[in-house]
């Protein structure tokens, strides 16, 4: 390092400090700072006027070293102060360490950050261009170009929140970006769009609470960088899976971008959805961070202590990667492990959060190089008193060998089901084969969770989400349209079982739109009356569309933005209806799994299928090629025990599910299973209007092409006893 000196602030004294806990800590009369690196020779702390010269003001060596925690005590700093770290150590790649002591380095538990990244070459480790690429090594100083990270203070008036708790049975989850929520809502105020403030503005609560959703799940909040590469091409980072800081909101959400303005917003959002009964869980990305490959900067992890934070591959230059950005955290570490808990713990401990939906969940879960469901990151997380109590969702996958684990995570985790999503888009884009495998993830997935003593609400059940077509795009699209993201429409999934319903794009062929708007029906009723724990992505219940791009990661615009003038009214209303109709009736969000057996003192089970002709279906019929048309009976009566061991009775259920691209005529069942019945969901008409109108055992009923016939049989006020027919 250039002219390295010790500076000393007119106000400030110097004492040892400890080395717990890790970050940055104001105590009332100075600043604990301490950090994590095990093969360091030398750390420097460099303080940071607000508003001086982009120079460091003052630098401070720290002298004490425990359990390889460098850590100082700096009595007389406030809350607010900025800093970085400056650290010494041997810059030999081959071997895993890249320290250069010219680069200034963001905490890695710095709980705000401020200032965006300015990339410049002065932010990489070694000279840019040269011929011997990372192993040169640069000089140049990195702070002007470097965020800064800020002491806060963590006072906050949380009066009297408390998590809403809400069970996994009950919960209904809303995918959402929090700029893209909100920045074009014309109801919001124009000075909060785009915010946390704006998320959980009235306006927004009020819409949540009409839709029937109970929690939602923030798109990476934790402050991100954005890819030079992009902002090359005058795009950006827009979804944030590009952590750099893994306790700091990030300030680009917020109105005033004050540090500590930043973290009081986001409470203050947690506080009202709280109020709301919303609960709020966060997209948290600790597989990777956005310092990418060997040829990325050294702003972070990598100048802190590369090879005690990174999987390095057998020559110890290059990074293992199963994220596909480049590099992996090494989570089979200790001190990565403890990165990942206490931020973890944080969020939920000071910033209130009910749960998290890990990214690439299987590359935390890697031992060596396989993943391990009993691995140390389980153990861990299990035995925490803290951690253990929100809800965990994985994503459970990650693009290396081995990786793809749906269904193997362990007890207390809910997985992203992508099983459930591919089938519900076969189906009904009219693939032949689908009913055996439709039954099973309508079910819950026992095939998938049964067998390791899980419940059905391990499924969190989607068929949109943020990575992807839009519900919207999905009935109008056959091909990804991701030409604006400047890869030549290369990037994004080319299989997405869509189906354009027989036009590419925008149409005004008016059978076309009907169709589309049929099969949006078809999906979201399936959804949310399947067993398991539904996720509808936010705009997908009035029509959003992204113009068929099915990747738009890098589209700070009106691509992703929700366009809330060109909301459909009549859509929204069914989406409503349909939500609420599924909180009304527990026989869709059982505990327990379906048994197939007699419920208890009558010969009548808890779920029957039956064919278009009234008979129950037999076993060959299952695998019928062409079978693609069922009945399925829900026993109102065979809802497992609920709360406080109050029985749960319910009306019971008829839902005709006909999959091909002709009409079919359903029989009603015998009057054993229900002595009237009344159509109550119609997805060729909507909610349907026809509760008047009393279908009788052995009735015919018409399901058009493509629809899905919901009828109920209200629950009489004694269920007598009932004997099998001989």
């Amino acid at each position: 390092m250039k002219n390295v000196h010790r500076k000393f602030h007119k106000k400030t004294r110097v004492l040892p400090g400890k080395p717990f806990p890790l970050g940055a800590r104001y105590d009332g009369s100075g600043v604990n700072f301490a950090i994590y690196s095990e093969n360091a020779t030398a750390v420097f702390l460099c303080l940071f006027d607000r508003n001086g010269p982009p120079e460091e003001t003052d630098r401070f060596q720290l002298e004490e070293v425990l359990h390889n925690v460098w850590h100082i005590y700096l009595e007389g700093l406030m809350p607010g102060q900025l800093y970085g770290y400056r650290i010494d150590g041997p810059y030999d790649p081959a071997n895993g360490f890249r320290f250069n002591v010219n680069k200034l380095l963001i905490d890695p538990y710095a709980m705000a950050i401020t200032g965006s990244l300015r990339w410049h070459d002065a932010l990489f480790g070694y000279k840019v261009g040269s011929p011997e690429e990372d192993l040169s090594f640069d000089d140049t100083d990195s702070a002007p170009f470097v965020p800064k990270s800020v002491v806060i203070d963590h006072h906050f008036d949380w009066g009297n929140d408390a998590p809403p708790d809400i069970p996994y049975h009950k919960t209904i989850i809303y995918e959402a970006h929090v700029k893209g929520l909100t920045y074009l809502h014309p109801r919001t105020p124009k000075k909060l769009r785009g915010t946390y403030a704006a998320v959980a503005h009235p306006v927004m609560l009020d819409y949540y609470r009409k839709l029937g959703i109970t929690a939602i799940e923030l798109m990476p909040v934790h402050y991100f960088l954005s890819d030079r590469h992009l902002e090359e091409k005058s795009l950006t980072n827009y979804w944030g899976y590009n952590t750099i800081g893994y306790f700091a909101p990030d300030p680009r959400y917020t109105r005033t971008k004050a540090p500590h303005t930043v973290i009081s917003e986001f409470k203050t959002m947690v506080k009202k959805l709280h109020e709301a009964g919303i609960e709020v869980i966060l997209d948290v990305v600790y597989n990777h961070t956005g310092e990418g490959n060997q040829l990325g900067p050294t702003i972070c992890l990598r100048g802190i202590d590369n090879s005690a934070y990174y999987r390095l591959t057998e020559d110890r230059r290059y990074y293992m990667d199963y994220t596909g950005t480049g590099n992996t955290l090494n989570s089979t570490l200790p001190n990565v492990l403890k990165l990942i808990m206490d931020s973890l713990r944080y969020w939920i401990s000071e910033m209130h959060v009910d749960g998290f939906r890990f990214d690439l969940a299987s590359a935390l879960a890697r031992e060596l190089h396989e993943v391990n469901r009993l691995g140390t990151f389980f153990d861990i997380i299990y035995q925490d008193p803290v951690i253990s109590r929100v809800k965990l969702i994985a994503e459970p996958w990650d693009v290396g060998e081995g990786g793809y684990q749906v269904g193997k995570f362990p007890m207390g985790w809910a997985e992203w089901n992508d099983l459930y999503r591919d089938c519900v888009r076969d189906y009904w884009r009219g693939e032949s084969g689908m009913l055996a495998e439709l039954a099973a993830r309508f079910t819950g997935s026992s095939d998938l969770y049964q067998n390791d003593f899980r419940l059905p609400t391990a499924s969190i059940n989607f068929v949109t989400a943020h990575d992807g077509f839009t519900l919207q795009d999905l009935v109008s699209y056959n091909e990804k349209n991701n030409l604006a993201n400047q890869e030549e429409n290369r990037d994004g999934e080319n299989y997405n079982r869509s189906w354009n319903c027989g036009h590419e794009g925008p149409t005004t062929d008016e059978a076309v739109l009907k169709l589309r708007l049929r099969q949006k029906r078809n999906f979201l009723t399936t959804l949310f009356l399947s067993q398991g724990v539904p996720m509808i992505l936010s705009g997908d219940e009035w029509g959003r569309t992204q113009g068929g791009n099915n990747n738009a990661y890098c589209q700070d615009n009106e691509i992703c933005w929700l366009n809330w003038d060109r909301a459909d009214p009549q859509f929204l209303a069914f989406t409503r209806k349909l939500i609420h109709f599924r909180r009304k009736h527990p026989v869709f969000f059982r505990r327990m799994w379906f048994r197939g057996q007699p419920i208890k003192g009558h010969w009548i089970e808890d779920i029957a299928w039956f064919t278009p002709d009234g008979l129950e279906m037999p076993d060959e019929s299952w695998q019928h090629d062409r079978a693609a048309s069922v009945g399925i009976y829900l026993n109102g009566y065979g809802v497992p025990t609920g709360d406080k061991g109050k029985k749960i009775v319910d009306d019971s259920f008829y839902i005709l599910f006909n999959g091909i691209p002709i009409d079919v005529s359903f029989r009603l069942p015998p009057p054993v299973y229900g002595n009237s019945w009344i159509k109550v969901i119609d997805t060729a008409a909507g909610m349907s209007r026809e509760k008047s109108k009393i279908y009788a055992p052995g009735d015919y009923l018409h399901a058009e092409r493509f629809s899905l016939v919901v009828l109920k049989s209200p629950k009489p006020k004694q269920l007598p006893e009932q004997v099998a027919p001989q």
